[in-house]
């Protein structure tokens, strides 16, 4: 059987113990053995170098060296990590290492909760298999990215709210390799009922499923 980890904790704004819950829901009816923890702590144990997945959700916070070394070493010898949102592309600031498995970091959300399109990139990959472009409503994350990934789906931003921005197209889903491990990342998921909308729900747990060994 599969196994996931789960650590959750950060700004409570992103509603980071829901989101724990609906994911741990949906990785054990794809049969996954799930664990939950509410601490950093937990990427140090030499134990998660024998998870199939890892999913942080940790929006802000901080990693102790040793912890990020620890998940490093461990995503770099196989184990999945699959993340979405603050919780995972813009958990430890401070952390240039953790940056560097994600691929990128959030720096700014023009407009806050704003309408916006998704646009499918890749209709031809397995992850958005059947799935068109989609209306969103949240945060329009504007990030920096690693020029290495496999970008899945982009946004394209209107200068509406910060104009020197006009049509920049930015990544919002993408899939990468971190030494042996896969990575996923997708920046929608601003809080819980964001996994109501069906086409993020799905890219998320075809992402997750991707990324475990």
């Amino acid at each position: 059987m599969r196994e996931a980890l789960i650590v959750w904790g950060g700004w409570s704004g992103h509603e980071p113990q829901e989101c724990a819950e609906i994911i741990k829901d949906m990785l054990e009816e794809d049969g996954f053995k799930v664990y939950l923890e509410h601490s950093t702590e937990a990427f140090a144990d030499p134990s998660i170098h024998d998870l199939s997945l890892i999913v942080p959700i940790m929006t802000m916070s901080k990693i102790e060296k040793e912890e990020v070394k620890n998940l490093a070493a461990a995503v770099q010898n196989g184990v999945g990590i699959a993340g979405y949102h603050g919780g995972a592309g813009d958990a430890f600031r401070e952390s240039v290492d953790y940056q560097f498995i994600i691929g990128g970091q959030w720096v700014a959300h023009p407009g806050n909760i704003i309408d916006y399109t998704v646009n499918i990139t890749r209709p031809d990959d397995p992850l958005m298999e059947g799935i068109a472009d989609f209306p969103y409503t949240s945060e329009q994350y504007y990030m920096h990215v690693d020029p290495s990934n496999e970008v899945l789906a982009t946004t394209t931003f209107t200068g509406d709210h910060a104009y020197w921005i006009d049509g920049v197209v930015m990544p919002v889903v993408w899939k990468r390799k971190y030494g042996e491990g896969r990575v996923f990342y997708s920046s929608l998921g601003h809080q819980a009922k964001e996994f109501d909308v069906p086409q993020m729900k799905t890219i998320f747990r075809r992402g997750a499923n991707w990324a475990a060994r």
